[in-house]
């Protein structure tokens, strides 16, 4: 059963002659799918390949046009599948692009940040990117009812919506699944990289970070307990984000002394990765840590709106050395956004300091009651 990706319609709008569009994503998040569903509804001719075949390295990186030509064919449409494992990918593309006109080009990779080094400089002016995550509620939403998403709900905190997971309907298989990502997939592109040598810290890095989840880390803290130096904590952190495991919030500052600025909070872009790090998936009655879990599936799922239909928004959380703080705040149309995630049916008042600050900011409670027009709706101008 195939979920319809929000980003196959994107490729579909941005795919067109002279022109190259870059997909980046974690493995597993349906990347290859997703360009064979395209593929179904294009009568162009096409040419398939995958990055991962030397033979096919050996065309794409040849850096002949004689060759680029000769490999093509009388396709018109070139689409390469894991394009990173191809050296100098980029200025192979671009020749393709200067000296075969009409050419369509669609790449994808498994980790932005060989893929980007290697694209995204010859292609200047010549290409799109889109970014590839697990299923947004938006897409799972076109095959459920909505007392079905509600019934789902713990769920995706728990195993969150890697396609495969959402299409399971065992536990047990969804928690096999996502230790098999953890244990075969989630630092491949990492370890592949020079100078990176330490796959067990790395791991271990990942699990600090899981159990801090929606709380501000500590760079210091972390190297201390890693023995490792603080950076390359930063530097692992940083990797762990291009290969779209996490996801870095820093503090939003503007007018106070007392904000905190200093310290970052990172999203896991999965729930279930998550989980699989801590080894638990148990269900929600049993847990202490479901305050963070709601706030992490809510922010990845705005994050996810925003990328797929707009409108696009600098994201951060906000708190002060007493206390104060909002989960969430966006920066979008000259305006600033504050949203409290909440599990229980508490509903906060403002935080004082917040309304003294930016008197013009908005503040919403997120609940169970009105999460869902916040992760699937696109909003109106001026608001939220």
């Amino acid at each position: 059963m195939y979920i319809e990706q929000i980003q196959l319609e994107n490729l579909r709008r941005l795919a067109a002659p002279g022109k190259v569009v870059v997909i980046y994503g974690a493995r597993r998040t349906g990347k290859t799918t997703l360009l064979k569903e395209f593929l179904k509804g294009t009568n162009v001719p096409n040419l398939l390949v995958s990055g991962e075949d030397i033979a096919i390295q050996g065309y794409l990186s040849s850096r002949s046009v004689e060759k680029l030509k000769a490999f093509i064919g009388t396709a018109s449409m070139l689409i390469v599948d894991e394009a990173q494992k191809v050296p100098d990918i980029g200025l192979n593309l671009k020749m393709i692009v200067d000296h075969i006109p009409g050419t369509t080009i669609v790449a994808t990779g498994s980790s932005a940040f060989d893929l980007a080094r290697n694209v995204g400089e010859p292609l200047t002016g010549r290409k799109f990117t889109l970014n590839l995550f697990p299923l947004a509620q938006m897409e799972i939403g076109r095959i459920e009812q909505r007392h079905e998403t509600d019934a789902n709900l713990e769920n995706r905190l728990v195993f969150g919506a890697y396609p495969e997971i959402v299409l399971m309907q065992d536990n047990r298989g969804r928690e096999r699944y996502l230790k098999e990502i953890v244990s075969s997939y989630l630092y491949k592109d990492i370890l592949e990289l020079d100078g990176v040598r330490h796959s067990a810290k790395i791991s271990r890095l990942l699990q600090l970070i899981a159990f801090q989840i929606g709380k501000e880390v500590s760079y210091p803290e972390l190297a201390t307990n890693l023995g490792l130096s603080r950076n390359t904590v930063e530097r692992y952190l940083d990797l762990l984000e291009k290969a779209f495991v996490i996801r870095k919030l820093i503090g939003f500052s503007r007018n106070l002394r007392t904000e905190i600025t200093r310290n970052c909070r990172y999203c896991f872009l999965d729930n279930g990765i998550r989980n699989a790090l801590i080894n638990n998936f148990n269900p929600l009655e049993l847990r202490d840590d479901v305050g963070g879990l709601w706030e992490n599936y809510l922010i990845v799922e705005r994050m996810k709106r925003q990328e797929y239909i707009g409108p696009s928004a600098n994201n951060f959380f906000w708190r002060t050395y007493s206390r104060n703080e909002v989960d969430l705040v966006e920066e979008r149309g000259g305006r600033l956004f504050g949203y409290e995630m909440k599990w229980g049916k508490t509903r906060p008042r403002p935080p004082g300091e917040w309304k003294t600050a930016y008197p013009e900011a908005s503040w919403e409670v997120i609940t169970r009651d009105n999460y869902l027009p916040f992760i699937t709706e696109t909003p109106e101008p001026g608001r939220s």
